[in-house]
């Protein structure tokens, strides 16, 4: 099982993520909230500003503050190691 560090030493196992995506379209808040609502929101972004969301297969979504790139570099087994 391979994680991947979603931002400020938060990890998300690799094999469970279906997207990665930019949370600025309006369908992607509607997720965040919809998840939000029904209690599958992890919010990993330590207070700071949401620059990616990652969706797993149980439906929960994870909030990063590390950019889409970043996330999908790391999962691809580069290391870009500019935690924000």
């Amino acid at each position: 099982m391979k994680f991947i560090n979603v931002g400020y030493g938060n990890m998300a196992a690799a094999h469970r993520l279906i997207a990665v995506v930019s949370p600025e379209a309006a369908p992607v808040r509607r997720l965040i909230q919809d998840a939000r609502d029904a209690g599958r929101v992890i919010d990993a972004t330590c207070g700071h500003k949401t620059r990616a969301v990652l969706v797993t297969d149980s439906e929960h979504v994870i909030l990063s503050p590390l950019m889409p790139e970043t996330i999908a570099a790391r999962i691809d087994g580069k290391t870009e190691e500019k935690d924000s």
